[in-house]
């Protein structure tokens, strides 16, 4: 199509909600409760400033990086997000994109593909996973994923499951039968467009988590049996992480570190790598914005581990503004997966090379050639930006003599 291609993720948000039927639409853009971390992960960026050159600026730039021992193309890396229903291929196609551009694949366990179909297109894949289940079950899930070729494993532990929005919260139904089809009918008869590309593909939206179906064969749970699993499953200690980290030999990561003191018992605890991340607001709502949170972590542990950051990027200056302030790549969840509702693949593809472009250019005028020159040095931050979660005010005191030392 002539007029497929975009070049905002603003574009591709708004082509996704028309797109999209209204429940499907608003399962992707809505956060737990009033919204305000929604909002804060976003709006955190643009209190944000450059400080820009005008002379002697660097005729090529490098965009690369090396996370969880794979090289990136650019400091973008696929978060992992749940059943996705706005488009037939889904994960696939998603997988695709990113090979396509040189990033990482993350991958939910709770996603609508299997680890093997999503690995077989991208080797760079990082298999994602809850704490659901016993051990032993949780060691033949991690087993599936390395024999499937997963690279690395992203252990989320911040999801409490806020189901109350304030704007209401859409009805996602167990399985697709005749009464979820005759509920939905409405909907999708306002998005032809829609149900015509799931018509051309002979398929329905799965809403089954085929990566958390039982070793010994069985039918693979739905999304909300996956849900009543976790709800019946003990929440992990540490010493939970500790040990499932010590059943991974490769690139480990924690997602879901707001806190300080969290990011240290990660490290303690032998992880790779951790994601500042809020969960996309779908959490605890009244967190901070992640960026605002990374400064304080970043310093705290990022000589020890990589930090990457999730929550709010939708422009390539979003992730120089995350790289300055100490991440090494940045996790995009809701922008991607407008792409893929707006084009599918080619979609997918569209919005990296939107983030591709916003970072080169942020990267041209702050006057570097490489993305590993940037630094706070680079941003305008205004006072009382950054949250230092899970810092006393004792060590707050200490910090405060040092800078100003």
């Amino acid at each position: 199509m002539a007029n497929a291609w975009f070049e905002t993720v603003a574009e591709a948000h708004r082509r996704a909600k028309k797109r999209l039927p209204k429940g499907v639409y608003m399962a992707l853009v809505g956060g737990s409760e009033r919204g305000l971390t929604v909002d804060d992960n976003m709006n955190a960026f643009g209190e944000l400033g450059f400080a820009p050159h005008i002379a002697g600026l660097s005729q090529t730039r490098d965009l690369s990086t090396r996370v969880m021992g794979q090289d990136l193309a650019l400091p973008v890396m696929i978060s992992p997000t749940g059943v996705q229903a706005v488009h037939p291929e889904g994960e696939v196609a998603v997988a695709r994109a990113a090979a396509a551009r040189g990033i990482t694949m993350g991958l939910s366990s709770f996603a609508s593909k299997s680890i093997e179909e999503v690995a077989a297109v991208n080797d760079k894949t990082f298999f994602q996973m809850y704490w659901v289940g016993t051990r032993e079950v949780l060691l033949q899930r991690m087993e599936r994923a390395r024999a499937a070729g997963a690279k690395g494993l992203i252990m989320t532990t911040d999801w409490s499951f806020s189901m109350g929005r304030d704007w209401g919260s859409p009805m996602i139904p167990e399985k697709i039968n005749l009464k979820a089809a005759l509920a939905y009918g409405p909907q999708i008869a306002l998005r032809p467009k829609y149900a015509l590309q799931w018509a051309k593909s002979r398929t329905i939206p799965d809403l089954t988590t085929p990566n958390l179906a039982p070793a010994g064969g069985g039918p693979a749970p739905t999304f909300f049996g996956a849900y009543g699993e976790w709800y019946g499953t003990p929440l992990p200690t540490w010493e939970d992480i500790a040990w499932l980290r010590e059943q991974w030999d490769g690139p480990f990561m924690l997602k879901g570190v707001m806190r300080v003191d969290d990011a240290k018992a990660a490290r303690d605890a032998g992880v790779t790598a951790i994601s500042v991340s809020n969960h996309g607001g779908n959490n605890l709502d009244a967190t901070p914005a992640s960026i605002r949170a990374l400064p304080a972590i970043a310093e705290a542990v990022g000589n020890d581990i990589e930090v990457v950051l999730d929550g709010g990027i939708r422009r390539g200056s979003d992730v120089v503004k995350a790289v300055a302030l100490g991440a090494k790549a940045v996790m995009i969840g809701r922008a991607y997966l407008w792409g893929l509702a707006a084009n599918g693949q080619a979609g997918v593809e569209n919005v990296i090379d939107i983030l591709r472009g916003g970072i080169d250019s942020a990267v041209l005028g702050l006057g570097h050639s490489s993305i590993h020159d940037l630094s706070a040095d680079d941003l305008i931050v205004p006072d009382g930006f950054t949250r230092s979660l899970g810092v006393t005010p004792a060590q707050k005191v200490v910090e405060a003599a040092v800078k100003s030392a």
